[in-house]
């Protein structure tokens, strides 16, 4: 297979997805439909919404695009990188309680007008008075992160407001700007803050993969690789393969 020929694709959404007997048999739906295109990768489902990043020869992934919004009942956004071999081995299509754990209630509506664009990002993070939250876990940040970036050094997402009730005041703190990789824990988080009474919220839309998609190299502030969860482990500023090693350890445990 010549190099790059597997389309990667990520995307989320939040809406109404109905009960668990919704939820099993559009889960049916999706396997039989993965099984039937050969794409392969990961959808979470809950009632909440949907997550997902999958990967397959091109003209598959194009294919499928279009029949997952029939089934989804949504228009779908991707962010859209490329691999010499398939980053994704297996079909693993999964109902859980939430497509991100916070382990929060949320209102999500909160989160209007906190979206940032990765064109304009650079100035929001460049003002000494903006609070920069990286909000995914510490293996990740180790990899790559935004100059300035505070590490709240979790393991998981769901101790996140730990770390706000902790470390950040509302009356003290009054713009905070959060990241992540794909824009999905910043679009549950920054709504959370609102919720928390943070005077003004920043989320950087689409999340550092649309950043690094959008920015050129030499504007950058992006300092590092950018952690996936999948087995390319890292991409770089291009969105190719990175050389970064797995601190998560996730590979490890596969293997052992």
């Amino acid at each position: 297979m010549s190099e790059k020929a597997i389309k990667i694709i990520a995307f989320f959404k939040f809406r109404e997805m109905g009960g668990q007997s919704e939820l099993a048999d559009l889960k049916e739906k999706l396997v039989h439909l993965l099984h039937e295109t050969g794409v392969r990768g990961t959808i979470i489902i809950a009632s909440e919404g949907f997550n997902s990043t999958l990967c397959g020869e091109p003209q598959a992934i194009d294919n499928i695009i279009p029949r997952l919004e029939g089934l989804l009942g949504a228009s779908l956004d991707p962010k859209v990188s490329f691999h010499d071999l398939p980053p994704f081995r297996k079909i693993d299509v999964q109902i859980r309680p939430e497509i991100v754990t916070l382990r929060r209630s949320v209102d999500i509506g909160l989160g209007k007008g906190t979206h940032v664009s990765p064109t304009d990002w650079n100035t929001v993070i460049s003002d000494p008075d903006t609070v920069i939250l990286d909000a995914r876990n510490d293996y990740e940040f180790r990899v790559g992160t935004f100059e300035g970036a505070i590490n709240p050094q979790i393991e998981r997402f769901s101790e996140l407001p730990e770390f706000v009730a902790r470390e950040l005041d509302p009356a003290q703190h009054k713009r905070v700007a959060m990241f992540c990789t794909g824009g999905i824990r910043c679009e549950k988080f920054a709504p959370y803050l609102r919720s928390l009474g943070f005077e003004t919220v920043y989320q950087l839309d689409g999340g550092i993969l649309r950043y690094l998609e959008m920015v050129p190299k030499e504007e950058s502030l992006w300092r590092g690789e950018c952690f996936v969860f999948d087995e390319r482990i890292s991409v770089d500023h291009s969105l190719n393969k990175g050389s970064a090693a797995d601190l998560s350890g996730r590979h490890a445990e596969k293997d052992s």
